[in-house]
């Protein structure tokens, strides 16, 4: 896992937050590639500027569970994800846990809003698709794109 943009997502022993500095290095993070930044305009259809874009690195054996995405100020700004490598099968449920969910295969260049009524939806990988890809060695990259601060309107 890493982060580009001006605000990149960690988690330590404080907890998970946001910040503008590797927490390693305490150099800034490299900017969104412009690509990224294209997708976040064109598909979030968001009138301000995505400030992270956490990168999420997974081998066919890795899983994410079900979470919202709650760290960020403003729930009007979407989250963009877009899928790169071997697919994966992507669940999403209600904001609620614990109800019903709904599964769906990512391929490679598929992309994916989580906006209006989905924005806070429970979300996550059940598992990557061995063989569906031999881009990255059969592995998979996510960029999650996010607005974190409210905008000043």
């Amino acid at each position: 896992m890493t982060n580009c943009g001006a605000l990149g997502w960690v988690s330590d022993r404080r907890g998970y937050r946001y910040q503008p500095r590797h927490p390693a290095t305490g150099e800034p993070w490299p900017e969104i590639p412009p690509l990224a930044r294209r997708a976040w305009r064109e598909l979030g259809a968001y009138p301000h500027a995505a400030e992270a874009c956490l990168v999420n690195f997974y081998t066919p054996q890795a899983r994410m569970g079900l979470h919202q995405d709650r760290d960020e100020e403003d729930f009007e700004a979407p989250v963009v994800s877009l899928s790169l490598g071997a697919s994966c099968i992507f669940r999403c449920g209600g904001t609620t846990r614990g109800g019903p969910t709904l599964s769906l295969e990512l391929g490679s260049g598929d992309a994916l809003l989580l906006g209006g009524r989905a924005r806070l939806a429970y979300h996550g990988v059940a598992r990557v698709i061995q063989g569906s890809s031999a881009l990255l060695n059969g592995n998979r990259i996510n960029l999650t794109l996010r607005r974190v601060t409210k905008p000043s309107r």
